[in-house]
């Protein structure tokens, strides 16, 4: 992984070439549909559930006033639209389960 140890693409796909064999070109053309397929589903549809992983969804947040923490200066943030995660119940007691190890 990289430095700031985030997940990436190329991450699950080296994942997938380990797991199952595939080449690495197919396991990341694979990765790429599979968010590509998640994208395109919030666009239609707003929601996109995977069960027994989670839910993903758009949400229209309103414009609001921000502030610069490093000039101190008062700005207005825009409305618009970001997507949201929720966790399925198996997923968070996996967590937990983990954690508390």
């Amino acid at each position: 992984m990289n430095n700031k140890n985030n997940f990436t693409r190329e991450n699950i796909a080296d994942f997938l070439h380990i797991e199952f064999g595939l080449t690495k070109k197919d396991c990341m053309i694979f990765v790429n549909d599979i968010i590509d397929i998640i994208i395109e589903g919030l666009k239609v549809h707003g929601y996109v559930k995977i069960h027994n992983f989670g839910s993903f969804k758009i949400k229209r947040k309103k414009s609001r006033i921000g502030r610069n923490p490093k000039t101190k200066k008062t700005v207005m943030i825009n409305e618009r639209n970001v997507v949201t995660f929720k966790p399925s119940k198996s997923i968070l007691q996996y967590i937990n389960k983990v954690n508390e190890s």
